[in-house]
């Protein structure tokens, strides 16, 4: 079969197409026939490594998320059978085998039914941003740990960065379950695709002050913030969420400073600040995520496509080092992988 690889960690170069046996899976793992893999920047991130080149123990396949058909079951599962389409999230976390390949070994508590009318293209762009965007809309002390539909009601979220992998879950879900949304973006072209995503206001931040257009929108403040950028946002986040808000950090940048935090004004209004990384979630929330994203799929709240506010760019396998370095650089929407 066809995989992407790399043995060391590095710049894009470091992926090869190789040929490699067929895997089988072991009691409690399921194969998965892949049909579309998602990249999401943790797979750059994971891939490039540190400042030095690191060998690895053994060669790696790349990517966390992605959709296929269950063709191959192993002793004891029973939630799956040949022919099952499915998603797959955090496949490559502490295993050598990620998505960018035509068949993945996965444990069967990390794969998730698909739909017959979801399409594989939602289903690999779900995983890491849509469970990411869960954790942070759940993390209030108010709020549900699990979400659906009402579940959301009365609450204003602001999502930062709404044109985003995670800004547009976030959306789509705080939306789903019943929330006011404001998203922030920095272009007109952001605006755009925040809207068509479901944020029923959008603040261009480099147009007008963000605080007073938040404050205008949302003036009994903001009860839960879905932050990308905590370094320059943390000060507008606290002067415009309501008392007993949540501000959920999910992303930094490597040049960033750190994140200071106005304490005074935080314990004035009992602010929560909760960082965010799906990966080491709580058992428990992970779960409730997996259920909560899962529901919002089937009932087609987390559509893709430009139309949808995600624009999709569409790579082959063997240019998987080319989708890899469009997600480094900046790319817009989402870098999909069509592997079968």
């Amino acid at each position: 079969m066809k995989a992407v690889t790399y043995a060391s960690t590095g710049p894009s170069d470091v992926l090869e197409l190789v040929d490699r046996e067929e895997p089988h899976p072991a009691p409690g793992e399921v194969r998965v026939r892949i049909h579309v893999s998602g990249v999401n920047p943790t797979d750059w991130k994971a891939r490039r490594g540190g400042a030095e080149s690191q060998t690895l123990p053994r060669p790696q396949v790349p990517n966390q998320d992605g959709a296929g058909v269950v063709d191959e079951v192993g002793e004891g599962v029973t939630e799956f059978a040949v022919g099952d389409r499915v998603w797959m999230w955090d496949t490559a976390y502490k295993r050598a085998d990620g998505t960018a390949q035509e068949l993945a070994v996965v444990p069967v508590r990390q794969v998730v039914a698909l739909p017959d009318d979801v399409s594989f293209d939602v289903g690999a762009s779900l995983g890491i941003p849509a469970l990411t965007a869960h954790r942070a809309l759940t993390v209030h002390e108010s709020s549900p740990s699990e979400l659906a539909p009402g579940s959301l009601s009365g609450r204003t979220v602001l999502v930062a960065g709404g044109a985003g992998a995670v800004g547009h879950a976030a959306i789509q879900l705080a939306v789903w379950a019943g929330a006011t949304v404001v998203s922030t973006v920095s272009s007109h072209e952001k605006a755009e695709l925040a809207r068509a995503a479901g944020a029923h206001h959008v603040v261009n931040y480099r147009d007008s002050d963000a605080a007073q257009a938040i404050g205008a929108l949302a003036p009994r403040g903001v009860d839960i913030v879905v932050e990308v950028n905590g370094a320059a946002n943390a000060e507008l986040d606290v002067r415009v969420t309501a008392p007993d808000a949540a501000i959920a950090i999910y992303a930094d940048t490597p040049d960033s400073p750190g994140v200071t935090i106005p304490a005074r004004p935080s314990m004035s209004k009992n602010l929560r600040f909760q960082f965010v990384l799906t990966y080491t979630a709580p058992s428990a929330a992970k779960d409730a995520a997996v259920r909560g994203v899962a529901a919002a799929a089937a009932a087609g709240a987390l559509s893709v496509g430009a139309e949808h506010g995600l624009p999709i760019t569409r790579f082959a396998l063997a240019d998987t080092a080319a989708a890899h370095d469009a997600v480094e650089n900046g790319l817009i929407g989402k870098a999909l992988i069509d592997v079968a």
